[in-house]
């Protein structure tokens, strides 16, 4: 398995994915290897965590934005990039031509590269792992062409590919050419652990503990701040909601190029007021549970989006959530508010909708949490082990 993070180290949410992933596969006597490009502290009880180098993982994450490619590049990194993802796929190379294994999984563009070489010296099967690609992080463009190229000839290699979302291999076979039975869909899914659902006295975010208390409603986006996510629109309804109902605030969390950017346009809309900015919070923390702990409405309005474990997250959490008919989370959640990310009317009107009627809230989420707990890794990791088996011909 190559992979680019896992926490508690990491930048996003595929990370979390992969853990949570392993961990299932591993339940079904599946023995996995899986090697990253920094070393760290890992107590992971059900599978053997490989460094491919002696970089920190501090060092990796700041190498300018792990998933944002376009600004990765735009910064000048090129070459700093570039080397450190070739010298990864050296190092897996090293490590495929002598170690035993059955198949190699690859995550995502970050590892495509080790992956191709790994299959090149070994001989083995490569399976990719698609979590998102330069259409989506690019908004519907084509993205890096760099990192576009790394995708094609990777998925062109490929023996099989994995999508996370029917959106997702939507995307694969119309961007990338690929015949559709090269893609099987599995679906992400989200374990969450908590305390309490309840908004204690502890919550980090102790002015909207205190605003709530004054009858303001908060509404959450959490998620890096890319022209990906779609926050400009959310912006644009944000105006049409405090028009409406001024007692709503937005809570936008996470850290990204497009933040600056949002606070001005938050500012010529003379919404600043009602409009808080977070940066970064590790997605393991209690700052970040917090985030949707204090949420009366969860929020998602991605111009495409693979999937969208954060929505899952915050229904964990206990919040109704609002997502975009252009995500994968839609696929399997039923129970929320689908809206097109460029529809600021009907956007307003949900969210109006939820922060006004509060029955209407606790009805929806309490579907949502039903439908929540139904969604596991047992059936993805099903499929996934069925894939193993057909391409290696070990049945277990």
């Amino acid at each position: 398995m190559l992979g680019w993070e896992l926490p508690p180290h990491h930048a996003g949410g595929m990370g979390i994915a992969c853990y949570q992933m392993c961990k299932e596969l591993s339940s079904r006597g599946i023995d996995i290897e899986f090697i990253l490009p920094y070393t760290a502290d890992f107590s992971i009880p059900f599978m053997k965590v490989t460094p491919s180098s002696g970089l920190s993982a501090t060092e990796v994450m700041n190498l300018g934005g792990v998933y944002d490619s376009e600004y990765f590049a735009g910064q000048g990194l090129g070459k700093q990039f570039s080397s450190h993802h070739d010298y990864f796929a050296r190092q897996v190379a090293k490590l495929a031509s002598s170690a035993e294994f059955d198949i190699i999984h690859a995550h995502d563009w970050l590892t495509f590269l080790a992956g191709m070489e790994a299959k090149r010296v070994s001989g083995k099967p490569l399976i990719l792992h698609v979590h998102a690609t330069q259409f989506d992080q690019s908004a519907g463009g084509s993205g890096n062409p760099i990192v576009r190229e790394i995708e094609q000839q990777a998925l062109l290699m490929a023996d099989h590919v994995y999508a996370v979302s029917q959106y997702t291999k939507n995307v694969i076979v119309r961007e990338y050419g690929l015949l559709p039975e090269k893609v099987t869909v599995v679906h992400n899914a989200m374990e969450v652990t908590y305390e309490e659902l309840e908004v204690d006295a502890s919550n980090a975010y102790k002015y909207l503990v205190e605003m709530k208390k004054r009858g303001y409603k908060v509404v959450v986006n959490a998620g890096r701040k890319t022209i990906q996510k779609g926050l400009t629109h959310l912006l644009d309804a944000a105006e049409l909601v405090v028009r409406q109902q001024p007692k709503t605030l937005f809570l936008l969390v996470g850290g990204g190029e497009q933040e600056e950017e949002l606070m001005e346009y938050a500012a010529e809309k003379g919404i600043s007021e009602n409009v808080l900015f977070v940066g970064w919070l590790n997605g393991t923390g209690k700052h970040w549970r917090d985030s949707f702990k204090i949420a009366d409405v969860f929020i998602m309005p991605s111009v495409s989006e693979p999937f969208g474990l954060v929505a899952l997250e915050a229904v964990g959490y206990g919040a109704p959530v609002i997502v975009s008919h252009q995500s994968g989370v839609a696929e399997v959640l039923q129970n929320c508010y689908k809206v097109d990310f460029w529809d600021k009317e009907k956007m307003a009107d949900q969210i109006l909708s939820l922060v006004e009627y509060e029955s209407m809230r606790d009805e929806m989420w309490q579907n949502a949490y039903q439908e929540y707990k139904n969604i596991s890794w047992g059936k993805s990791a099903e499929i996934m082990h069925n894939t193993y088996s057909q391409h290696t011909g070990v049945s277990s």
